[in-house]
């Protein structure tokens, strides 16, 4: 009953008073905005501090004063600190939320007005020091002593083109160095062995943005069941045939980790570690697109023309990456003709750097 009338007032605040309501609704745009500015702030200056109190005690190790396990001991018990002061500091700031909603204010307690913030009582912040030591401030719950499973995002992007039937590349009809591809994603990474990271199982969804830039002032004519290259009967600077795909990338990665043990949990690193990929992926093209630019009558025209052009709605093929930690070299081949039959068989390909963040 309270949601219905909640949702009753504000309709008539909209229909009665749409000036009032629209300043009302940027106000407390600017106050959420300002009160995850100053969580955002918290975070940052501890996790400053707790770098250099890390680096005083990386020091002290260098020269003598202290032993390795004194040495962890001091940087565990320093990140405990600051893992409270954050959570204790946050905690001031919803508190002092909570009053000011209630027309309340405490002369101790930040002045923050706003609604309240989401729920930060998870907080995980990891970086690594100068010695390539794995810090990590945790606030709230207690860590989980094996974590098997973490995510990622998935960027890439290169070169593309086309390898046709009982034609060379270097005679391919789409330009080298112009066609280009743009891949963007979530991706999970699952450890398959018990006690090992060695090998992992990389899942998830991507959109996948292949394009083909034709040479020789040529487009692409959709004739019924045929999709061709034609002459254009303009001066062309630009012809682009895009093709925006939804696929689901099933890799197998290979490669050393180095474990770290901090007593109460562990986690596998993969920071300046190779690794190997390999896998397949499958989807559905969600549009085809043609752009392109040219003058006609001294005038500059562009003409965006979306239509199938015939090009497969089902998108599946191979890939595999080669790098050392979030860097890779990546390559992909669809497995799926470029345009249905009965056209020449066309596969696309694409070569480029992959980023795994």
């Amino acid at each position: 009953m309270k949601q219905i009338l909640l949702i009753a007032f504000i309709i008539s605040q909209v229909v009665c008073c749409p000036q009032i309501y629209a300043q009302e609704n940027e106000n407390n745009t600017e106050k959420e905005a300002s009160l995850e500015q100053k969580k955002e702030q918290i975070i940052a200056e501890e996790k400053e501090a707790l770098k250099k109190e890390v680096l005083a005690i990386n020091e002290r190790f260098n020269n003598g004063e202290i032993t390795s396990e004194e040495s962890d001991r001091l940087k565990d018990k320093a990140a405990e600190i600051h893992a409270l002061n954050i959570e204790n500091k946050i905690a001031i700031l919803e508190n002092s939320i909570a009053l000011s909603e209630r027309g309340e204010t405490y002369k101790d307690t930040v002045d923050i007005y706003g609604e309240e913030g989401k729920d930060l009582s998870r907080i995980e912040i990891q970086f690594f020091d100068e010695e390539d030591s794995m810090i990590e401030i945790s606030t709230g719950q207690q860590k989980k002593y094996d974590k098997r499973t973490r995510s990622h995002l998935l960027m890439a992007f290169g070169f593309n083109n086309a390898i046709i039937e009982g034609q060379s590349i270097n005679k391919s009809p789409y330009k080298m160095g112009k066609s280009k591809f743009f891949e963007i994603g979530w991706t999970w990474s699952t450890r398959l062995l018990e006690d090992s990271n060695n090998i992992r199982f990389r899942y998830g969804f991507a959109f996948q943005f292949n394009g083909l830039n034709p040479t020789d002032n040529k487009y692409f004519v959709q004739d019924g069941e045929l999709t061709y290259l034609e002459e254009f009967p303009g001066s062309l600077t630009k012809s682009k045939l895009r093709m925006d795909n939804l696929v689901v990338p099933i890799h197998f990665e290979f490669g050393p980790s180095k474990k770290i043990d901090k007593g109460n949990y562990f986690r596998y690193s993969t920071r300046k570690k190779f690794k190997f990929g390999i896998g397949t992926y499958f989807g559905f093209n969600l549009r085809t697109r043609q752009k392109l630019k040219y003058t006609e009558d001294g005038s500059k025209r562009k003409d965006k023309i979306t239509q199938s052009y015939n090009t497969s709605n089902l998108i599946y093929g191979l890939s595999s990456y080669m790098g050392v930690d979030s860097f890779s070299i990546y390559v992909k081949y669809d497995l799926n003709r470029i345009f249905n039959e009965p056209n020449r068989k066309e596969n696309n390909i694409s070569l480029g750097l992959r980023f795994d963040l």
